[in-house]
């Protein structure tokens, strides 16, 4: 990582001057030896800020009450929400309401009539004919991934296809809560009686008798409200117009190489007829109680949402869906989700609920504000599945798509459906709902992939990134926090890899922590709170100006690079965590103007220097470097400025 960054060559002639401090860690730097220079314009203002336009279509925030469980039979594209949403599977399979519909009958013995069959080109095992297949290399690929899936199974993926089956999904997702779990169940007073895997569970069917979701407010004061909102977010929510729509058959009825487990046989439809496969009611019911509760829970977010998918993947695993069945799953639950957290008739409700999640289970694990989120994440991979980041990460991109190659434009623009930003209303309290928005838009997938590319923009939604923050910045993007409000409005980080030409400028007091690989050249302005780089590109490829008020932080494991300007000026403070190996330095490949401020100086990760050594924390050349105060935690220490930057002489103190 140290070889990959650029050496700058610095020639340009600086102060070669030292102050002693005068006390312990810290002291003043005469400002009378400081040479004047023009101090740099902060990064040029773009001019415009950029946003995520409401596709001009029917929204389904808007219409999620046309999707009735009861109106299943006779639900068409055109009067039902839930059905329509999930329309571009119409570009892989006719179902025959659409060819009975276009004039073409079947008879009361239900056999379909030849001229149908003509074009259909794939029956289900039973012999039953339900549609037209339209891309036969997309739908076979689509069942011969669950024949994959399911004859390569283990006995763990076969067990947690059984309990993900099985138990209610409301306490099954739960358990990516992490080191909350046990708290939560115990709020909401959830119960499962599916413990275990009965020794003859392959014959006889065995049903979830426990409290699904938990005890609601009427008998739960503490976390009633949290169970309350989950049940609402059943709201019109059912799939069953979906199945009956689109009567796509189950994996196990196209082919007999799909292996089901053996313990969930007995879980199988009697009537093919009215089982459809699309789309999993599993996976949408997992997926929209997973989703509720990253809103209530924003610390779990990024696991909570993996949660879901891995459900979905277990319906696969079971033989009970296909890829396409959980995708659709999978995107109509987050439109249910959205649809009923910004249902203004539920605004109290959510509030309520937010409040009362984080205040019982505070409680509950001895936390308070300052310490939940770090508690939240203090299990390992032993007892947390979901601890490690890098693998949610990449399980979570595979399960969006999996596997299935793009069919059609890979760069159609990305569309964001009107009322999606609510899902990252708590995951970004401090952003505008317009804002929420542009991060939705700038980490969604690329479009291509079969049934994901929906006229709102639903499938191509990816939550995880979402949640690390803005994919790119175009345009003026500024970020005000307020440390007071405590949570994410005090510290956040943000963790993708951040492209465009736009410009970052942060306000207020909160800390703000950049960790990808960013390559944004717009410059980053600090006018108020900490702007922490957490890698080594961390600031992409323009200017860093820390105005008055502001402070940067430099918390690397390799030597931050600022391949543009530098400039800090007086009231503002620059932090290096210095770990003997590169990390916590800064290299300035443009012109590195300081004009006062304060340099503090930290040792990490184990790095204790010695008195007498000389230090070197910034590479840099530039007509104006002084800082009015330097610190040094430990130690008292000499700044030394000179042509190629500044280095500390340590002292005992």
């Amino acid at each position: 990582m140290l070889a990959s960054l650029i050496r700058f060559p610095l020639r340009l002639a600086v102060l070669s001057s030292v102050a002693v401090l005068a006390a312990c860690g810290g002291g003043n730097v005469d400002p009378n030896t400081s040479a004047s220079a023009a101090i740099p314009a902060p990064p040029a203002d773009p001019g415009f800020v950029d946003n995520a336009p409401i596709p001009d279509v029917p929204a389904f925030v808007d219409n999620i009450a046309t999707n009735q469980r009861g109106d299943a039979r006779y639900a068409t594209l055109e009067t039902n929400a839930g059905v329509r949403v999930v329309a571009r599977f119409l570009d892989l399979w006719q179902p025959l309401t659409m060819l009975v519909d276009a004039g073409v009958s079947a008879p009361a013995n239900g056999t379909f009539p030849a001229v149908a069959q003509s074009t259909w080109t794939g029956v289900p095992i039973d012999g039953t004919p339900n549609g037209t297949i339209l891309n036969s290399t997309v739908l076979n690929a689509n069942i011969q991934y669950v024949v994959t899936a399911t004859t390569r199974r283990t006995q763990a993926q076969a067990d947690a296809a059984y309990y993900d089956d099985r138990r209610g999904k409301g306490y099954s997702v739960t358990d990516g809560m992490g080191p909350l779990t046990a708290a939560w169940r115990s709020a909401a007073q959830q119960t499962t009686s599916i413990t275990s895997i009965p020794a003859n569970a392959t014959t006889t069917l065995y049903s979830d008798s426990g409290n699904n979701i938990g005890v609601g407010s009427t008998s739960n004061a503490t976390f009633g409200k949290v169970v309350d909102l989950l049940n609402t977010m059943g709201n019109n929510a059912s799939t069953e117009p979906a199945k009956r729509f689109y009567k796509y058959a189950r994996p196990f009825r196209w082919s007999t190489s799909v292996v089901v487990d053996p313990t969930l046989v007995p879980a199988i439809s009697t009537t093919p007829a009215t089982d459809g496969g699309f789309i999993s009611g599993h996976e949408a019911e997992a997926m929209r109680d997973a989703m509720t509760m990253a809103y209530l829970i924003p610390e779990r977010y990024q696991e909570m949402a993996s949660r879901g998918l891995e459900l979905g993947e277990n319906r696969i695993l079971a033989g009970m869906h296909s890829p396409l069945d959980v995708i659709g799953g999978r995107l109509f639950a987050l439109a249910v989700t959205a649809a009923n957290l910004y249902d203004p008739a539920n605004a109290t409700l959510k509030s309520a609920a937010y409040t009362q999640a984080h205040s019982a289970l505070e409680q509950a694990t001895g936390t308070d504000a300052t310490t939940f989120a770090a508690y939240a994440h203090s299990a390992t991979t032993s007892t947390d599945r979901f601890a490690d980041y890098s693998t949610n990460k990449s399980e979570f991109a595979r399960r969006m798509t999996f596997g299935f190659g793009q069919i059609e434009s890979t760069e159609a623009p990305p569309v964001v459906p009107k009322g999606a930003e609510v899902l990252l209303e708590t995951r970004f309290p401090y952003l505008s709902a317009d804002q929420r928005r542009v991060v939705l838009k700038t980490t969604e997938v690329a479009s291509g992939y079969p049934v994901m590319d929906d006229a709102e923009g639903w499938g191509r939604l990816n939550m995880f990134s979402a949640a690390d923050g803005y994919g790119a910045f175009n345009g003026n993007v500024i970020v005000t926090m307020d440390a007071t409000q405590g949570g994410f409005n005090a510290a956040d980080a943000w963790r993708n890899d951040i492209a465009g030409s736009g410009k970052l400028t942060l306000q207020g007091s909160g800390t703000l922590t950049l960790a990808g690989n960013n390559s944004y050249t717009g410059g980053s302005q600090v006018s108020g709170g900490v702007l922490t780089a957490s890698s080594a590109t961390a600031f992409g490829n323009g200017d860093v100006y820390v105005g008055s008020g502001g402070g940067v932080t430099v918390a690397t494991r390799a030597p931050l690079t600022i391949t543009g300007k530098y400039t800090q000026l007086d009231g503002t403070t620059l932090e290096l965590d210095i770990d003997g190996n590169g990390g916590g330095r800064l290299r300035v490949g443009g012109q590195l103007t300081v004009a006062g401020g304060t340099l503090h100086v930290k040792f990490v990760n184990g790095y204790v220097p010695k008195a007498g050594d000389t230090i070197d924390v910034i590479d840099g050349s530039g007509a104006s470097v002084k800082f009015a105060t330097v610190t040094v935690d430990g130690f008292k220490a000499t700044p030394v400025y000179s042509s190629s930057g500044v280095s500390i002489k340590l002292s005992a103190s």
